[in-house]
């Protein structure tokens, strides 16, 4: 009974660190939506790399300076500049698109990274995988509906973020094999400064203090995000924990409706549904299977 009893305990945190996860996620995106109406998303890369590295410090330096040295830095840089590059898309399918159908498309991300595993990893492809997959695919389209107005750039923006988030999954999902995560989230930020600080430099203004503040507070919901995740795997089977990070959707949905008095259609709650089933199953077959997809939805 006590074994029981402390598993479920664990599983309980688990399930509060994912909430608190989707809800940093949901809020970040809101924060994305304010300022991006005063700043180029180039801009806002460069701020949320660089809060999110400020507040992670004291994290990252508890671990002492040796669990930062890596023999894989040219990883390390193709892995940033990916993770920037999603960010980016990211930020730029916000400003085209309502805030839910932008996180129903994101949640394909453990689709894309499923199809990169089995092209690169050398992972099988399993007909429950497949299926699952093309479900998946099945449910982004119902989203953005082909034909209709939400079917433009913002869209492409969306599903490029997502498979760049995949990229990056692969990548870290190949960097974890030698080195610790505290390793991999500390050079992943800072890289990404210096990068992000280039590609602003060209569309550069100064914020006002209103977003500058809106900017800090995106940073550090990135850092509590980023900290909730990695605290929720260790204490639950991530099969079974990833799935609460679809609340997001409901999440994101509120705050759209009271912030920006978006309201979601049927079809994005139909799409997002099946999308969810699809990642559901993967995750189900990754339990069965022993090898992990990994899943992190939490958009960057």
């Amino acid at each position: 009974m006590p074994a029981v009893s402390t598993r479920s305990r664990s599983l309980f945190q688990g399930a509060l660190l994912m909430f608190g996860m989707s809800s940093a996620v949901a809020l970040d995106t809101a924060v994305v939506r304010l300022v991006v109406e005063e700043l180029h998303p180039f801009e806002i890369a460069f701020f949320r790399t660089l809060f999110s590295l400020l507040f992670l410090l004291p994290w990252l330096w508890r671990g002492g300076l040796a669990a930062l040295a890596t023999r894989r830095l040219p990883m390390h840089v193709v892995r940033a500049a990916g993770k920037l590059a999603a960010l980016v898309a990211f930020f730029y399918a916000v400003s085209l698109m309502p805030l839910a159908e932008v996180t129903a498309v994101m949640f394909a991300m453990p689709l894309f990274a499923a199809i990169g595993a089995w092209m690169f990893l050398g992972e099988a492809m399993r007909p429950v995988r497949l299926t699952a997959t093309l479900l998946g695919f099945a449910g982004v389209l119902v989203v953005v509906r082909p034909g209709t107005d939400l079917f433009g750039i913002g869209a492409f923006a969306a599903v490029g973020a997502a498979l760049g988030l995949a990229s990056v999954a692969l990548i870290v999902k190949y960097l974890a094999r030698f080195e610790r995560s505290r390793t991999i989230v500390f050079w992943n930020f800072l890289l990404m400064t210096p990068m992000a600080a280039l590609i602003a430099i060209p569309v550069w203004q100064w914020p006002s203090w209103t977003a500058l503040a809106w900017l800090i507070l995106q940073g550090l919901l990135g850092m509590v995000a980023q900290l909730c995740f990695a605290r929720a795997v260790q204490l639950g089977d991530a099969s079974t924990l990833m799935p609460l990070d679809f609340l997001r959707l409901p999440i994101v949905a509120g705050i759209a409706y009271l912030a920006f008095g978006e309201i979601p259609g049927l079809w994005t709650w139909l799409g997002a549904g099946v999308i969810f089933a699809a990642t559901v199953v993967l995750l189900r077959d990754e339990a069965r299977s022993g090898v992990p997809i990994d899943s992190r939805g939490s958009g960057c």
